[in-house]
């Protein structure tokens, strides 16, 4: 794999069967293992029994993540998953297998994956880690491996290394900062500071009537309280908020006034002596998908959640 002055590589996989697959992930865990260098697996829980089964007893010496569990959310991959390795080893070159993007990713999951894929080369900047990205070219529509060579400057297909002619992370993040579009029936509730307490008791009972329960709806009312606090905090003092059901999920979004100007917001580990900041964080590691629309009108951040 070619290596530039720039520590952190980041590299997409086109792979077409399991024959290909483990062509191009497990010399890259070898070579790893006999470097002695830190290696996990996040991938699919089908590739990651197919990895397991190849490596055999080296297994044991590399960290294994069902990435349809703990990527679920995209917006969680780069704090829990990908820097959740990484930072704990920070003094040593570290190996990461990350397969965010698969085929029945849904179309509202989508957009996420690939900003993800576009903020990695931001969250490891000057970092001594490379990440390879599968893609399963054989069962992926064309569009995204076409944004697979925006989001990666380097793409590896059939055994063959090539720089991306269309690497423009920048460009895939702006692509896909699209308007949400919501039920013309959603409840709706408005609020400032004074009716925070109000709002999130609007969202709870609403969320509880389409019939979330138990743990998932304290979740809930969790996320509902960190998104409208930040509101009134950072979004101009106030917002507007929706809750409805859609496909299986509870949805809600939060819009406010502001503008979100850090692609970064919410997705890096918090410090330990850090006292605030923690709540787009929070919310990811909540919900099974996080989506936002931020420009200079404002910004709106919805999170769905299933039962």
């Amino acid at each position: 794999m070619t290596h530039t002055a720039e520590p952190f590589v980041h590299p997409a996989l086109f792979y077409r069967g399991s024959e290909e697959y483990l062509a191009g992930t497990v010399p890259f865990i070898r070579e790893g293992l006999a470097a002695d260098e830190p290696v996990a697996v996040a991938v699919p829980g089908g590739n990651l029994d197919l990895l397991r089964a190849e490596l055999k007893g080296s297994a044991e010496a590399v960290t294994f993540i069902d990435m349809t569990e703990a990527g679920r959310n995209p917006g969680r991959i780069i704090p829990k998953v990908l820097r959740g390795f990484a930072d704990t080893r920070s003094n040593r070159p570290v190996r990461i297998i990350g397969e965010p993007i698969w085929p029945g990713r849904t179309p509202a999951e989508y957009p996420a994956c690939v900003q993800h894929e576009a903020l990695i080369n931001a969250a490891f900047s000057g970092r001594r880690v490379t990440i390879v990205c599968p893609y399963d070219a054989a069962r992926l529509d064309a569009a995204v491996l076409a944004d697979a060579y925006t989001t990666h400057p380097v793409v590896l297909d059939e055994g063959r290394e090539a720089l991306s002619h269309s690497y423009d992370p920048g460009h895939a993040l702006a692509a896909h900062n699209q308007p949400l579009a919501r039920p013309l029936r959603a409840a709706a509730f408005a609020f400032e500071a004074e009716r925070l307490p109000d709002a999130r008791d609007f969202a709870v009972a609403r969320a509880k009537g389409l019939g979330l329960s138990g743990a998932r709806l304290d979740d809930f009312a969790l996320a509902v309280a960190e998104l409208t606090t930040n509101s009134v905090v950072h979004g101009g003092g106030s917002g507007t908020m929706w809750v409805w059901g859609e496909g299986g999920q509870i949805l809600c979004e939060v819009r406010d006034a502001g503008h979100l100007s850090d692609p970064l917001a919410g997705r890096r580990p918090p410090q330990r002596d850090q006292l605030g900041g923690r709540g787009l964080l929070m919310v990811n590691y909540l919900a099974d998908l996080v989506r936002v629309h931020t420009g200079e009108e404002g910004t709106a951040i919805r999170f769905h959640l299933g039962s």
